[in-house]
């Protein structure tokens, strides 16, 4: 969630575990010493961009290939938290900003 969880976040890892940072809802964390992933138990920290992982038309490919697999075989559950009409777009926007939402949210024409 960005600055308000960051380091309560990396508290919860064990040692040499890995925190994938997503978004900053609550404002940038800000600077960072790496000495602290040491001190926490020798941690791993990635910001990841989907840009960098989808860099060219088969890497895409390969990658949606294989998220639709692993919802097919069950290995991935896709949790929906409400379906609003194309009309209600703005309310939809209005509970996200708001963080009265879990899982994802789909826009039906």
């Amino acid at each position: 969630m960005g600055k308000t969880t960051f380091y309560k976040s990396l508290d919860c890892l064990k040692p040499r575990g890995m925190m994938a940072l997503f978004g900053q809802s609550s404002g940038p964390v800000g600077e960072i010493d790496p000495q602290i992933l040491n001190q926490k138990g020798s941690l791993f920290l990635t910001r990841p961009s989907l840009g960098h992982y989808i860099s060219d038309p088969r890497e895409m490919q390969w990658r949606a290939h294989s998220l639709f697999q692993w919802i097919a075989e069950g290995k991935l559950q896709i949790r929906i938290h409400q379906i609003y009409k194309l009309e209600q777009a703005a309310e939809a926007h209005r509970d996200l900003e708001a963080r009265r939402t879990t899982g994802k949210l789909l826009l039906k024409p």
